[in-house]
């Protein structure tokens, strides 16, 4: 998600002082079902995957928290994602889908699917994000160990997610994690399997 700017962080400060929580992580409906977690999807020690959750390292107030299981190889993946951007009391909400597609290359891993539920509350001064049902976006993941994991995303220079992108396509790995952790599973198939 864009990172908020000083001037709409202190306009948001204001904001929320006037207002009170509509959108939580512990809220009832989709997004309390998403964040409950991602349903296990199958896999074997012969399939990539990318596992985990994060949260990302921002200023204080704006809480940004992804979450990834897919299994299987490049458009034969499976999984399902969840990500949630709240920015104080004011603003904020999640979009969450199906995996449609994996690769992966020592530690890292590249990740897209397509949005299957959004809903984001806006506020004056802060971005409109809209509906994103039926958008494909993809993450990108170093799994660095512990402390050393990064993500990126397809929409870094978007400012908001609204394009789509094609299956596997990411962003380098730019954000650090405040907590949280990813693993990932690499596996590519012989060039002699490829061939065939």
């Amino acid at each position: 998600m864009p990172r908020i700017r000083r001037p709409l962080a202190v306009a948001a400060a204001a904001l929320a002082a006037c207002t009170v929580t509509a959108l939580t992580l512990g809220t009832t409906g989709p997004a309390a079902a998403a964040e409950a977690g991602p349903r296990a999807v199958r896999h074997s020690a012969d399939a990539p995957s990318l596992t985990g959750s994060a949260k990302l390292a921002r200023q204080p107030g704006d809480n940004v928290h992804f979450r990834v299981n897919a299994h299987g190889f490049a458009d034969k993946a499976r999984g399902t994602f969840y990500v949630s951007h709240h920015f104080g009391k004011v603003w904020g909400g999640y979009f969450q889908g199906r995996i449609d597609c994996l690769v992966t290359g020592g530690p890292v891993a590249v990740a897209t699917g397509i949005v299957t539920a959004s809903h984001f509350k806006g506020a004056p001064g802060l971005p409109e994000i809209g509906d994103l049902r039926g958008k494909r976006f993809g993450f990108t993941v170093l799994d660095g160990g512990k402390k050393g994991d990064r993500l990126g995303y397809s929409w870094a220079m978007d400012g908001v997610p609204k394009n789509s992108v094609g299956k596997c396509l990411g962003s380098a790995p730019f954000e650090t994690l405040e907590k949280g952790d990813y693993k990932v599973h690499h596996w590519m198939p012989s060039r002699e399997a490829t061939k065939n």
